[in-house]
Parts: C-alpha cells; sequence; structure tokens
C-alpha cells in the first residue's frame, strides 16, 4: 500500500473539489441525512461528529435539522469554504482543523459520522482500526457510527480500467489498478483543459462486508451491520455502497 499521506496535500484537494462537489454532489445530501436519521435514530439537538467533513455539505444539513455538530477535516480550505457557507445560511457549526487519528473528545458524541467514501486511505490497517478506535472513545455510550465507503466486492463488480469524462471544464481520464490480492484500488486522475495537464494518484485500501464488522469490533464497537445503501437495503449485489452501522 502507498506509504505517503497524499491526503495531505492541499493543492490535491484544491484541484479535484469542483469535480467531487458539484451541483449533484448537495443535492444528494438531504436524502444521505433522511436515510443516516433513519438508521440511527439520532434525535435532533444531539452531539454529531462529521469526520473528514470537507466543504461541510453533511454537516450543514445535520446543523438545520437542530444538531449540535462539529465538523473536522485535515483540510484548511475547505473548512474555510464550510465556514463561509454557514455564515451565508445562518447555521451554527464548528468546523476544526485536525487529523482524524488525533481529534479528541472523550465520550462527547451521539453520533460520528464518515462518508464519502473518506476512509481507507491510510498507510497501514493498524492506522485505520486506531481511527476507528478513536471515534468509539468519542462517543457516548450507546452513540452510533456511520461509515460509508466503496466495499471490496461493489469494486470487484464495478471494475474498469479507464474512464473517459468532462466535468468541471476538464477532460478527465481515470485509470484503476488492483493492489495485491484485492488489498485495495490504485486510483489515478488525469486532468486537462488544452492548456494545462493535472496528474495524481492515490490508493484507497478496500475491505470486504466480513473484513469491515472484524475491524470495528477490534475498534471496540459491540453492534456492527453492514448496510448496502442509507436506504437500509441489505449489502449484496444490487448494493450501492457499503455502509457500516455500529453502535458503542
Amino acid at each position: 500500500m502507498n506509504e505517503s499521506e497524499w491526503f495531505k496535500n492541499e493543492d490535491f484537494w484544491l484541484t479535484y473539489a469542483p469535480l467531487m462537489f458539484d451541483e449533484g454532489a448537495w443535492a444528494e445530501v438531504p436524502e444521505v441525512i433522511d436515510g443516516i436519521v433513519r438508521l440511527t435514530g439520532i434525535k435532533s439537538g444531539a452531539k454529531v461528529l462529521d469526520l473528514c467533513c470537507g466543504v461541510g455539505r453533511h454537516s450543514l444539513d445535520m446543523a438545520l435539522r437542530g444538531y449540535e455538530v462539529t465538523g473536522i477535516d485535515i483540510t484548511k480550505s475547505y473548512l474555510d469554504a464550510a465556514k463561509e457557507t454557514a455564515n451565508a445560511m445562518s447555521v451554527k457549526a464548528d468546523f476544526i482543523r485536525a487529523d482524524a487519528r488525533e481529534f479528541s473528545r472523550p465520550g462527547h458524541f451521539d453520533l460520528c459520522m464518515n462518508l464519502f467514501t473518506s476512509f481507507g486511505y491510510f498507510s497501514t490497517k493498524e492506522m485505520d482500526i486506531e481511527m476507528l478506535s478513536l471515534c468509539a472513545h468519542n462517543l457516548a455510550p450507546g452513540g452510533c457510527l456511520i461509515l460509508e465507503t466503496i466495499g471490496k466486492e461493489i469494486a470487484v463488480r464495478d471494475f474498469v480500467e479507464c474512464e473517459e469524462f468532462t466535468r468541471a471544464g476538464w477532460d478527465v481520464t481515470t485509470e484503476y489498478r488492483v493492489v495485491g490480492p484485492w488489498e485495495g484500488m490504485k486510483n489515478r486522475w488525469i486532468l486537462r483543459d488544452g492548456t494545462q495537464c493535472v496528474d495524481y494518484s492515490f490508493i484507497l485500501r478496500l475491505y470486504a462486508g466480513t473484513e469491515m464488522i472484524q475491524a470495528l469490533k477490534l475498534a471496540g464497537f459491540s453492534e456492527v451491520s453492514i448496510l448496502g445503501g442509507f436506504d437500509g437495503r441489505p449489502y449484496d449485489n444490487h448494493a450501492r455502497s457499503l455502509v457500516a452501522l455500529a453502535r458503542k
């Protein structure tokens, strides 16, 4: 697996933000949060930690619904954008720059969210478990973690070696390569706009449903279920993504 902590590269996130956070990405947020509320039973006023919150899409929607939200991310420009949007919406949310492996408020939160495939980029599985353990540590007794990522089974089912499309003014070529015995997937994104070319690669560690259950139990969660989407569908051949629901 990749040893470099590429996710600390601010330039990467600035360049790719228009591709990741387009109108469609914002439009899907209310449905996602509706699903999280149904699945977790979280009540308005509860304390929510949005881990790797990015530009604050999910944090802001939760805050609008009356939750006490803290968003954590390592990318300053994303946090600045989240704060600006919160001010424009007259929404109260706390956005903090911190590494997900280090942020600690023991027993403070009722719900921890880690969404939009923001898990699996550390150089070792041990670091993944470390982050999950800290999530459990930050939750109050009975608190929930909801985590969304690309499950190994879905990666296998939908695998393509290359895709080409146009988005946000860029001609985009994506290339994918399997790392190890489906331990991970190397993603290469090449962007061209006629005058410049940007080329970044990164590796996503893949977890099968059973591997995710094992990781969450090692991290200290007592109840774990794996779903195929925020609508609660089974994690089977029709799954949209891997959604892990874990209770402390």
